[in-house]
């Protein structure tokens, strides 16, 4: 395939430009001619060899949630504005800043030039367009208003993107807090410690069990410093790669479940995602169990998972959506088991979940903005436990030497 930037003129008199792939320039004269127009002129995009800068670029960068987002809500304006697809697509390519986006973006409009689905396009890419982006595409299709199920499709991934980055924020002050005490720390067994061994070596004093375990720290620090950072390094990578396995991922899961403030924070997350993505495809027009299926690969936490799992099977054998949601109401908070319920008897459970979904981003959102509150009586007490330990370990022995003198 070639790639082709071209001016063209409808039969309007309206001039535009585009940038398109083809076989070679006679195809591209075909498809701009199905498109109601005709070039005026093109040129053969250089590829400046097999190693150029813009293969690099579009090898090695990343395409961003937020850039997704922008993508789902630019095309979807653009469309609304009476743009035809494969224009639209074409000025995308061209706005987008991100060489590998543009490639991307370059390949869809191709597909959409030669008669395929745009959800068929971006089903090509879902390792980066997800699952809710192309189901949502397909259901405006296939229900003629393509332009607003993408609307729909960027506020829904917008929410998710500020509901990650409310958390995260809250996250780095308590981070940043450990962070300091641990290098501190390791700076004391490194400068501070062995000058308090050396001189109860010399004057034979006789050290308590927590002495003998800080100063011991302190030698494997300084003796063997390579291998201690090494060991730190090693024990976050072997945390990282552990949690990519489906074992590991579980536990971490577990672990956060049952960690006091997070465990709270964590359902509310899950409850806000569940209700928000499922109230967006359903209003779609997306059937029950398609929707759970792609709400699945939304929500991130194993043990969620398995409810919409559950809940899916659960459709699928003629039971209500809330059955297994009320089931679980050690995962999912009351609230939503009985709100779908009430959906499910009034025949309005897309709207009922967009309630659920406001209220439950905004109680996130009220939690993350008081979280660093919250933790902060804990990070106190480790503070305090930390220094309280490493104090009487070393000025026991010297109270001790003092009062033999």
């Amino acid at each position: 395939m070639a790639r082709f930037a071209y001016t063209a003129e409808k039969h309007n008199g309206e001039v535009y430009k585009g940038i398109a792939e083809a076989s070679d320039r006679f195809e591209l004269y075909d498809i701009v001619r199905k498109e109601g127009a005709r070039i005026i002129s093109l040129e053969e995009s250089s590829s400046g060899g097999w190693l150029s800068m813009e293969k690099l670029n579009s090898l090695f960068a990343r395409i961003t949630e937020y850039e997704k987002i922008l993508f789902a809500r630019n095309l979807g304006a653009m469309l609304g504005a009476g743009l035809a697809l494969a224009r639209a697509l074409s000025v995308m390519e061209r706005q987008t800043k991100n060489a590998k986006l543009s490639v991307v973006v370059s390949s869809i409009a191709g597909d959409v030039r030669r008669g395929e689905t745009l959800h068929a396009a971006l089903a090509k890419y879902q390792k980066i367009f997800p699952a809710l982006m192309i189901a949502m595409v397909r259901a405006g299709e296939e229900g003629g208003d393509l332009a607003a199920s993408l609307q729909v499709v960027s506020d829904q991934m917008e929410r998710m993107y500020a509901l990650k980055k409310k958390i995260r924020g809250a996250l780095i002050y308590p981070c940043i807090i450990l962070v300091v005490i641990v290098g501190i720390g390791i700076l004391m067994m490194i400068e501070v410690v062995p000058t308090l061994a050396q001189t109860f070596g010399e004057l034979n004093a006789e050290l308590p069990r927590s002495t003998q375990i800080v100063i011991g720290i302190s030698n494997f620090l300084v003796h063997y410093t390579a291998l201690a950072l090494g060991s730190i390094v090693g024990g976050i990578a072997l945390l990282f790669a552990l949690a990519k396995t489906s074992a590991g991922k579980r536990g971490f899961d577990f672990l956060f479940l049952r960690l006091p403030v997070i465990g709270g924070v964590v359902r509310e997350v899950n409850a806000a995602r569940t209700s928000r993505t499922l109230a967006s495809l359903l209003s779609s027009g997306v059937d029950v169990i398609t929707a759970l299926d792609i709400v699945g690969g939304v929500v991130q936490n194993t043990y969620f998972r398995v409810v919409i799992k559950d809940a899916a099977e659960g459709v699928g054998a003629g039971q209500p959506l809330s059955a297994a949601f009320v089931r679980r109401e050690d995962l999912y908070p009351a609230f939503v088991g009985e709100m779908m319920a009430v959906g499910e008897e009034t025949g309005q459970v897309a709207d009922m979940l967009k309630k659920l979904a406001l209220f439950y981003e905004d109680e996130v959102d009220r939690k993350t903005k008081d979280m660093s509150t919250i933790i902060e009586p804990f990070l106190m007490v480790f503070i305090g436990a930390t220094v309280g330990f490493f104090a009487v370990s070393m000025i026991t022995p010297i109270y001790q030497l003092s009062q033999n003198i």
